[in-house]
C-alpha cells in the first residue's frame, strides 16, 4: 500500500553509492557555507557599528533640527499675534491668527528642510 522510498530508519541500507556520495557533498556544502557566513558576519560586525553610531547620530540632529523649526514657527507666530493684540486691543483673534500662521510656516519650513518638496518642484 505505501510505497517505500528508501528512506526512514532502514533507509540507509538501500542507498545506493551514488546517493551515499551526494549526500556526503551536500554536507560538506552545508558545512563550508555555514563556516563562510560566520566569517562574513565577523568582518562585518566591526565596520558596522561606527557606521551605524554615525547614521544614527545623523538622523537624531536632523529630527532635533526639524522639530526645532516646527516649535520656532508656532512661538514666533503667537508672539506676533499677542503684540498684535496687545497694540490694536483685539484679543485673541489676532493671537490665533498668527498661531496658525506660525504653525503654517513650521510646517512648510519642515517640508522643505527634510527634501519632500523637492520631488514637486523637480517634476515642474
Amino acid at each position: 500500500m505505501a510505497q517505500d522510498t528508501g528512506r526512514g530508519e532502514n533507509g540507509d541500507r538501500h542507498r545506493s553509492p551514488e546517493e551515499a556520495a551526494l549526500s556526503e557533498r551536500l554536507g560538506n556544502l552545508d558545512q563550508r557555507l555555514s563556516e563562510l557566513r560566520d566569517r562574513h558576519i565577523k568582518t562585518e560586525q566591526p565596520a558596522g557599528d561606527g557606521e551605524d553610531k554615525a547614521a544614527r547620530a545623523s538622523a537624531m540632529a536632523l529630527g532635533f533640527r526639524l522639530s526645532s523649526e516646527l516649535v520656532a514657527g508656532v512661538v514666533v507666530g503667537a508672539g506676533i499675534g499677542w503684540g498684535f493684540d496687545r497694540l490694536l486691543s483685539t484679543s485673541p483673534f489676532g493671537f490665533i491668527v498668527f498661531l496658525l500662521l506660525g504653525f503654517v510656516a513650521g510646517v512648510v519650513n519642515v517640508v522643505r528642510t527634510a527634501g519632500a518638496g523637492q520631488n514637486r518642484r523637480g517634476g515642474s
